[in-house]
């Protein structure tokens, strides 16, 4: 980190410092600037007259030296290079660049800048894309584009391009940064830079346009810039988005979309430091997430923020353990329906089929999408967990579900979409999920499973059922009988039976071999309803402590007490009646 000795920014929270670049003849001079304090507020809503630089900072151990008002100050060789370029022979250049005008040092003062920056975007004159130096592989690419821009402005079929040179172009890492979205989105003019080669944003993504066929060049396939169209939407439109900067609790934002919808679009997106996956949307987001603590602050940790994000979207009434960029999530909720089939250009359109009564559509609706950092599949299901108020779209794998889609929201419907209320849905179809929210694997699926084991360690503690000595068996009873209920809601009763065969000596030591076949048969009931049946009373008394006791069964829907009471358990119904919460 540099040592240079920053001053205080006045205490207003509009204030910011820009960088006077000076001029020099010589292009191999050493590059000399001063930092000067600006008040964003005076000018009003006028654009200020200074630029903003969107690039990436690059390895922090390779630096070379600038001298800022006389003292060297080290930054990293990318930046080095773009104001290399950026220097004029004989006027002066105003640029705020982050690395530089913000105290790095500085934990608060970088939660305060933080929040300004759509602001800081918005009112520069123009946005600066630095990607980078030119170098053999892409040499041209720039004006490969301006070329495929102006002919398909003339309608002209688009020739002489060099597609490697343009895919090595994007595979560029700018592309894949979070924060350059909402410098991008904020921006009046956007300017890509390449070396000494320049093209104006708009331009760009109308080349970008021409050159999206099968026979000139598909990035659609690539995992790296599957959210490229999503970027380009933002450059194109930086002319004409209305700059409607909304200040909320000391922050700005474009209110684009809310954050749950930017960070399924965006959270796979690169950043240095993890806690900038969710700062570097705030700018853009629609709601305000500083009610959940989610404001800038560099003094918390990325895991406590992760936490803090999950129960924004989803409610307070989940349950998450946090490790790197994987969250361990439970929570109750029901089976909504599943993706029978999707297409996709820009955007997904995703037909769903109702599965259960819990949400009976009539047949199938379609939903549209924006793209999301991870694609919807056919078979993906669609859920709607208790306290959220937008379904999440999950994944099953082998033994939990993947996140693919957090907070679900269709472009083409509006309000609760039509949902249940989920304290008003039936308890029968309250299910127990336990979610794998995985920001670093596209699939979301844990390969490793001591990795799993351990992320689950804290779930595990806080199971329903207590593990007394012979009780081990019926914890993983009660988490298998879940996941058959869950199936058996999706409809997919031949996986249900083949799960509850794959817990044949479980079920035999809980329950006696003789109650396996009818088990097997009847699927979609309830661990409570049938330990009640076959008159389990240590199940029974066991299973009360955390579950509902008059919950109906899922196929008969008759009571715990109804199925102890035909079968004449006494005991068992005298258990049911001492809850005081069920009829006698």
């Amino acid at each position: 980190m540099p040592s240079y000795p920053y001053s205080s920014l006045p205490p207003d929270n509009d204030n910011i410092r820009l960088l006077r670049l000076l001029p020099n003849e010589d292009k191999a001079a050493p590059l000399h600037c001063e930092l000067r304090n600006y008040s964003l507020q005076k000018l009003g809503p006028r654009t200020h007259l200074y630029e903003a630089l969107s690039y990436v900072w690059g390895d922090p151990r390779e630096t070379l030296p600038i001298y800022v008002d006389n003292n060297q100050f080290p930054v990293t060789v990318n930046l080095h290079a773009a104001l290399s370029h950026l220097r004029d022979y004989s006027f002066e250049r105003i640029i705020w660049v982050d690395a530089i005008c913000i105290n790095q040092n500085n934990p608060q003062e970088q939660g305060q800048q933080v929040q300004l920056m759509a602001m800081i975007y918005s009112k520069a004159h123009r946005v600066l894309v630095w990607l980078g130096e030119t170098a053999d592989d892409i040499k041209g690419a720039l004006e490969d584009m301006q070329r495929a821009a102006s002919e398909e402005s003339t309608n002209h079929s688009v020739k002489r391009i060099n597609q490697k040179a343009i895919f090595n172009l994007l595979q560029r890492p700018w592309f894949q940064r979070i924060w350059v979205l909402q410098e991008v989105a904020a921006a009046r003019h956007v300017v890509m830079m390449c070396g000494s080669t320049e093209i104006d944003g708009y331009a760009f993504c109308l080349g970008l346009k021409s050159l999206r066929t099968p026979q000139k060049l598909s990035y659609i396939a690539s995992p790296g810039l599957q959210s490229l169209p999503s970027l380009a939407n933002l450059i194109e439109r930086a002319g004409v988005r209305p700059k409607h900067i909304t200040k909320l609790r000391g922050r700005y934002s474009l209110e684009i979309r809310s954050l749950a919808e930017l960070v399924d679009m965006f959270h796979t997106r690169q950043a240095s430091d993890y806690r900038d996956k969710v700062y570097a949307l705030i700018g853009m987001s629609s709601d305000d997430p500083s009610k959940a603590g989610l404001q800038p602050n560099y003094k918390i940790s990325w895991e406590e923020l992760f936490q803090k994000l999950v129960e924004f979207v989803l409610g307070k009434d989940v349950f998450v353990e946090t490790s790197g960029q994987r969250a361990v999530i439970k929570s109750k909720g029901c089976i909504l329906g599943q993706v029978s089939s999707v297409r996709r250009n820009d955007k997904q359109s995703v037909k769903i089929i109702s599965s259960n009564a819990a949400w009976d559509i009539g047949g199938k609706i379609e939903w549209i999408f924006q793209a999301s950092a991870k694609p919807i599949q056919e078979r993906d299901v669609i859920c709607l967990l208790h306290g959220a108020s937008k379904p999440t779209i999950i994944r099953l794998c082998q033994d939990h579900f993947a996140i693919i889609v957090i907070a679900a929201t269709p472009l083409n419907r509006s309000g609760s979409f039509g949902l249940p209320e989920t304290s008003q849905l039936q308890r029968q179809y309250l299910r127990d999920f336990l979610l794998v929210w995985d920001w670093e694997n596209p699939q979301g699926e844990l390969q490793d499973q001591g990795e799993y084991k351990t992320l689950t360690k804290t779930y595990s503690q806080a199971l329903e059922y207590s593990k007394a000595e012979s009780g081990d068996y019926l914890d993983k009873l009660g988490r298998l009988w879940n996941d058959i209920a869950i199936l058996d809601d999706l409809r997919e009763h031949g996986k249900a039976d083949e799960r509850l065969l794959e817990a044949r000596s479980g079920f035999i030591a809980a329950f006696g071999k003789e109650h396996l076949p009818r088990l097997v048969s009847q699927n979609g009931r309830t661990l409570l309803s049938f330990a009640a049946e076959v008159g389990q009373g240590d199940i029974v008394k066991r299973l009360l402590e955390t579950v509902d006791p008059d919950i109906k069964d899922g196929k008969s829907h008759q009571t715990p007490l109804w199925c102890a009471a035909g079968n004449g358990h006494e005991a068992v119904v005298k258990l049911l009646l001492q809850t005081g919460k069920v009829d006698g």
